[in-house]
């Protein structure tokens, strides 16, 4: 099995949404201890056990000048009216094969992503996907944590936002988003896809929690005090 080289990852932090359920603000420039969401998962990205990937870049669609003065790149969607994150995986696929700033002549091996309102996701997140990933030949991994369903049973749900794909799936999303698909799951499955479960005794339970409102985002200010 070859080295996992994080040089070869381009890592994108979805910040692109409408941020509907928060009362349509910029959810990636929402303050959590004194910074953005967004910047939050920076810091993290550049903390990854596995190593600093080759290029972390934002997916935003209003306010670049902002989020620019962090050091990375800016990269709007490619589709208009909020499409989505597929929408974000696009436009970074478009920039990850063109050979951007990368350790390959020809761009990028893979792409990373994560989701700016969730800002405790694992240090060992690009680790632990790449290495399910090399191991089982598969194309695509996928994060899964625990989750208490209404019924009070705890299963494992994929986070189908925290992935780990090889870029020469790019021509197999354009196809997909041009036929109307929208839904992260539906492309996915149409590829090897693995699931990787943290749900080990060191891992924290509340490593994927979202702050999709705000008053998700004070429970996370009031319980969860942002720490590398």
């Amino acid at each position: 099995m070859a080295r996992f080289d994080p040089r070869e990852v381009c890592a994108l932090v979805l910040a692109g949404g409408m941020g509907s359920r928060m009362g349509g603000v910029d959810k990636g420039l929402q303050l959590l201890g004194g910074q953005p969401l967004a910047a939050h998962c920076v810091q993290r990205l550049q903390a990854q056990t596995a190593g600093v990937p080759g290029l972390i870049a934002l997916n935003a669609n209003r306010h670049p000048e902002q989020y620019a003065r962090w050091g990375c790149p800016v990269w709007a969607d490619g589709i208009s009216g909020y499409a989505g994150p597929l929408a974000g995986f696009q436009t970074a696929l478009q920039h990850c094969t063109a050979g951007h700033q990368s350790a390959s002549p020809s761009g990028f091996t893979y792409l990373l992503t994560v989701a700016c309102d969730t800002p405790r996701f694992p240090l060992d997140l690009l680790a632990r996907l790449a290495q399910a990933m090399q191991f089982q030949g598969a194309d695509i991994a996928v994060a899964g944590a625990p989750e208490t369903g209404p019924d009070g049973r705890t299963a494992l749900r994929s986070q189908p936002v925290f992935c780990l794909l090889r870029t020469s799936l790019a021509p197999s999303l354009q196809t997909f988003l041009a036929a109307g698909g929208g839904k992260v799951d539906a492309w996915t499955a149409q590829h090897r896809t693995i699931v990787v479960a943290f749900d080990q005794a060191h891992d924290d339970p509340l490593a994927f929690f979202n702050a999709n409102t705000l008053t998700e985002l004070n429970a996370l200010e009031n319980t969860l005090p942002p720490a590398l």
